[in-house]
């Protein structure tokens, strides 16, 4: 037996209801506000990722100055504990023996909590908790920001 609907039955089942129009909409609403702070933090272990691997290159680049100085390869001034002067020296590099140039990075990388190439750097005769750079030499550095990381610690302490 075959059932022969009228066009007023099917016209009366087509659409969505009120009731479920506010439901789909309250349920995509829950899902929008719980993504947002999920990819907020996502964006901001991005950025301390970014911090890492840049303070490692600019550490290993000063570590690497140090090496080459410390082999005597070319001169340092006597006071500067073979350190480099600036970050600038580590991109323009320093002559070495034969006329050569010896490069320890390529630019200096851009901190990504401040979106610029400026670091806070510290002397080897400043103390460990100084703000001030002694202009000595560079023995290490760190990021101008002092926002706090995911983890509770101070990224100016990293």
């Amino acid at each position: 037996m075959e059932r022969v609907y009228s066009r007023r039955s099917l016209c009366s089942y087509s659409g969505f209801t009120l009731i479920e129009l506010i439901t789909a909409t309250a349920v995509l609403l829950v899902l929008t506000f719980t993504a947002v702070p999920v990819a907020r933090v996502t964006v901001q272990r991005e950025k301390e990722r970014q911090l890492r691997e840049s303070l490692q290159e600019l550490r290993g680049a000063i570590d690497r100055y140090k090496d080459a100085a410390d082999r005597q390869m070319f001169l340092t001034k006597l006071d500067s504990q073979n350190y480099p002067p600036d970050l600038e020296t580590l991109v323009k590099g320093v002559e070495i023996q034969g006329g050569k140039r010896l490069r320890f990075l390529r630019s200096v990388p851009v901190d990504p909590m401040t979106k610029n190439a400026e670091w806070c750097l510290r002397s080897m005769q400043d103390d460990h908790d100084s703000d001030s750079w002694g202009g000595q030499n560079v023995f290490d550095v760190y990021t101008k920001s002092d926002r706090t990381a995911l983890d509770g610690t101070k990224y100016k302490d990293w």
